[in-house]
């Protein structure tokens, strides 16, 4: 695996607190190539400019969920090896099955803490 500090991530969230939790977690970590999109369609259009190594993504957004941005990753033959870590607020075991059958690499019910965001990361990054 490449130094840490080389790893690229996306982090996609309509909050940007979250968004300022999660940066602060990852360079926490280690993690220094570090972007941000508000919404599903700004991260895709990122995703798609540019290499990313992993995503962490809200679930519930809008115009398009994290759903809907898991499924045009898998959709997507350039992007569909992405490793996509899925936050969220909502414990509705329809939505954990829907990502799963999507392919999502992990799930993370808010709040988490820094140490299992760190497992799922070094997890997805590892497989």
């Amino acid at each position: 695996m490449r130094p840490i500090s080389e790893i690229k991530i996306l982090v996609v969230d309509d909050y940007r607190e979250m968004i300022a939790i999660i940066r602060r977690m990852l360079l926490q970590f280690g993690f220094s190539a570090i972007d941000d999109a508000a919404d599903g369609p700004s991260a895709l259009a990122k995703l798609r400019q540019g290499a990313y190594d992993l995503v962490i993504s809200d679930m519930i957004m809008t115009p398009m969920d994290g759903l809907g941005l898991l499924r045009e990753i898998r959709a997507d033959a350039g992007l569909r090896a992405l490793p996509l870590i899925m936050v969220t607020a909502s414990p509705d075991e329809r939505d954990i099955l829907a990502a799963i059958e999507a392919g999502v690499t992990a799930y993370i019910l808010k709040p988490f803490t820094a140490a299992l965001l760190r497992q799922r990361i070094d997890a997805a990054l590892s497989a």
